[in-house]
């Protein structure tokens, strides 16, 4: 019998194993100073555009303020308790309330993390019966919540509506035999390639086939649509969303989610969400400074103007410049590039050291082989100055990565994974 810990020892994973030479840089980084367009990453001034602070509100002095008094108020345990025992308030509900109100549903419910609140609503949406519908490319924390599900399951290829409609087929199929019912899941904006969900199509799909549509919009809420409701009112079909998910993590710069769905629908997760049944309640300075922000949201679109101008004069400058930006239809913005890990530590640290701009990377297994993703988030708090030098920055990198610079540069990095 093997030791537990044997495949620990022997594969540390395709990210793992390059522990060495990227943690504390290219990994687990550490960006320092208050939140905003400029911080400090191991004492240099850096643009940064690795934070999901859209509405630029993490900084903002009236939501500090608000933070500041609701701690000193209730501290950082008020309320104790998980909310079905003793972690209840009214304040609590309030948020609910006008949650609820803004993403045009009947009803809310607070999750104290969007991570864990996705992968709960998952597992209390289906039994053993059902079948779920989900896009090949789903974050994390949906794939996730995929895995507890004991029922069958079927992947679609990424955005793919022909692909979508199939998996349709094949789940009608079996769940008439199991006597079940079909979730089909997707992204409102995918955290990736920053292309939205094509839930105008989706939800076209509801005439020909029976089956509830569940849409995480961490990335459109308060980004998309004429009100910030995000990518369902982007593209007119918000009634069409079966239930409704978003995160305080990115738009509203603080922690917690919720979902949003009819009365009945949320009356039952309510009770059957065993990450919110069985853990502590949302603290309460979470809950009030999600309150002032989104009244934010709701009553600044000058906010949602700015991030615009800021994503509108990035994403069409490096176009310009002919940089491959994929499809994006979100302030996500992807640059793609070709190259190997080695060059793509390089290339990053090129652009940190030399020309002070922090992105963050992607590469395989997340993307494949061969690739190098540079993922930039443009927030409200960015300036066209900002702009203007990350592009002669990316600029000045490309040319180095075409001429076999950072091939050379790496080469001692790429050596030391072969030994």
């Amino acid at each position: 019998m093997k030791d537990l810990f044997d495949k620990i020892y022997k594969d540390k994973g395709p990210l793992g194993k390059w522990a060495a030479q990227a943690e504390g840089y290219f990994v687990f980084p550490k960006l320092e100073g208050p939140i905003s367009n400029r911080m400090k990453f191991q004492g240099k001034d850096v643009i940064t555009w690795s934070v999901n602070d859209y509405l630029g509100l993490a900084n903002n002095a009236e939501v500090r303020k608000v933070d500041a008094d609701a701690a000193a108020q209730y501290g950082s345990a008020y309320p104790m308790g998980a909310r079905m025992m003793s972690g209840h308030t009214s304040l609590h509900e309030q948020l609910q309330d006008e949650l609820a109100a803004f993403v045009q549903k009947e009803a809310a419910y607070l999750l104290n993390f969007g991570y864990q609140g996705m992968v709960s609503t998952v597992d209390a949406l289906v039994a053993k019966d059902d079948i779920i519908v989900y896009d090949v490319d789903a974050h994390a924390c949906i794939i996730d919540g995929v895995r507890l599900h004991m029922g069958k399951r079927f992947t679609y290829k990424h955005n793919d509506i022909e692909s979508i409609e199939k998996n349709l087929q094949r789940a009608t199929k079996l769940a008439e035999q199991t006597g079940g019912g079909i979730l089909l899941i997707s992204e409102g904006v995918f955290g990736m390639r920053g292309e939205q969900g094509r839930l105008k199509e989706i939800v076209a799909l509801k005439e020909k086939y029976n089956f509830r549509l569940f849409v995480d919009d961490a990335h459109g809420f308060g980004t998309l649509g004429a009100t910030g409701a995000g990518a369902g009112e982007e593209q007119g079909v918000q009634d069409g969303i079966d239930v409704y998910f978003a995160t305080f993590a990115k738009s509203m710069a603080s922690t917690g989610a919720f979902i949003a769905a009819d009365q009945e629908i949320i009356d039952y997760l309510k009770y059957n969400l065993r990450s919110q049944m069985f853990a502590k309640s949302l603290q309460m300075q979470l809950v009030v400074g999600a309150l002032k922000r989104l009244d934010m949201l709701r009553t600044m679109p000058e906010l949602r103007k700015k991030l615009w101008e800021n994503v509108n004069a990035l994403q069409n400058g490096l176009k310009d410049r002919g940089f491959d930006i994929g499809t994006t239809q979100s302030c996500v913005t992807p640059v793609y590039l070709k190259g190997s890990i080695p060059e793509a530590m390089a290339l990053v640290k090129d652009l940190r050291e030399n020309h002070g701009i922090f992105c963050s990377i992607v590469v395989y297994p997340v993307i494949p082989k061969g690739l190098i993703l540079l993922r930039l988030i443009p927030t409200a708090s960015h300036t066209l100055q900002d702009v203007e030098e990350t592009l002669d920055a990316f600029s000045a990198i490309r040319e180095r990565l075409e001429n076999g610079t950072y091939k050379r540069l790496s080469a001692g990095v790429q050596a030391s994974m072969e030994a």
